[in-house]
């Protein structure tokens, strides 16, 4: 248990640090593009090697899941990272990492509507907790006075995100979790090039190459790699609550390393997601202990 602890939060840590490395990557002058582009052309290059180590059939693909993928990391992935970048570039990365927690909205009602999936009780109390925390982090937006273009930005990267979460579910079923993240990224990293700018690899300095290399290293491959690990040691319900401490970790280090104000509101909003999220996880690992009992 102690080991799967450890390793979600190494993966919410690593995940946390993403509107992080980007906000240092615009103040060192790069563009969102730029960053994306380099952050999954590392994080394939690195995937790639490990791959190779681990386990050379992992890189096997049927035709139509490689389309699937394809799908996902060309349009998909595309859309909702690059709000996301968009999103940081003229709003706090406390603020933008918060509005893409309100995805758990989201995905339950998209998941209502195409999966039938059923709303009880629990599931209400948990979307109340964390709408609650939206309109907290929302309203102390707008007591921020936050551009509205970057909010936009920040609602689009989680509507997007909430349909990629959708996706991968009813898409990528059955497909390796490493196979299925190293041909998204792949797709990814060409749908970032053809839109970027690929002459920038020509003029990148090792400060930008050390930006892109930490987007791909750590809010991609360790992120990934240990949450993959995370859920083999301990179940997914358990990693799901551990790694609950995601917003926070980005909070906290936007205002150590960015010296971003974090307000009470802000806390309050992110407490109250947080909880929303843990709460239907709590409820499922109560009743799968329930029914693992004689």
């Amino acid at each position: 248990m102690l080991l799967g602890l450890i390793y979600s939060l190494i993966s919410a840590f690593a995940f946390g640090s993403m509107a992080i490395i980007i906000k240092i990557g615009y103040n060192a002058g790069m563009t969102g593009g730029e960053m994306m582009q380099y952050r999954f052309i590392y994080a394939v290059l690195v995937l790639f090697v490990v791959l190779l180590i681990k386990d050379r059939s992992l890189l096997k693909i049927s035709r139509l899941q490689l389309g699937k993928c394809a799908f996902i990391g060309l349009i998909i992935y595309w859309l909702q990272t690059s709000c996301f970048v968009n999103a940081l570039a003229t709003i706090p990365a406390s603020t933008a990492s918060l509005v893409l927690y309100v995805h758990p909205i989201a995905v339950t009602l998209i998941s209502a509507l195409l999966l039938n999936m059923k709303i009880d009780r629990f599931v209400t109390f948990s979307l109340a907790l964390v709408m609650t925390g939206c309109c907290l982090v929302f309203y102390d937006a707008f007591l921020k006075e936050v551009d509205m273009t970057g909010l936009l930005y920040g609602i689009g990267a989680m509507v997007f995100y909430s349909f990629y979460l959708v996706l991968v579910q009813v898409l990528l079923k059955g497909l390796k979790p490493l196979t299925a993240t190293f041909y998204v990224m792949l797709f990814a990293s060409i749908s970032f090039t053809i839109s970027g700018d690929p002459s920038a690899w020509l003029h990148a300095t090792w400060e930008h190459a050390a930006i892109g290399f930490s987007l791909g290293v750590l809010p991609g491959v360790i992120a990934v790699a240990f949450l993959y690990t995370a859920i083999e040691k301990i179940g997914s319900t358990y990693t799901c609550i551990f790694s609950s401490v995601e917003p926070v970790v980005t909070l906290v280090s936007a205002g150590i390393f960015l010296n971003e104000n974090i307000v009470m509101l802000q806390i309050c909003g992110a407490s109250l997601i947080i909880a929303g999220i843990i709460v239907p996880n709590a409820r499922a690992l109560m009743l799968k202990n329930q029914i693992s009992q004689p």
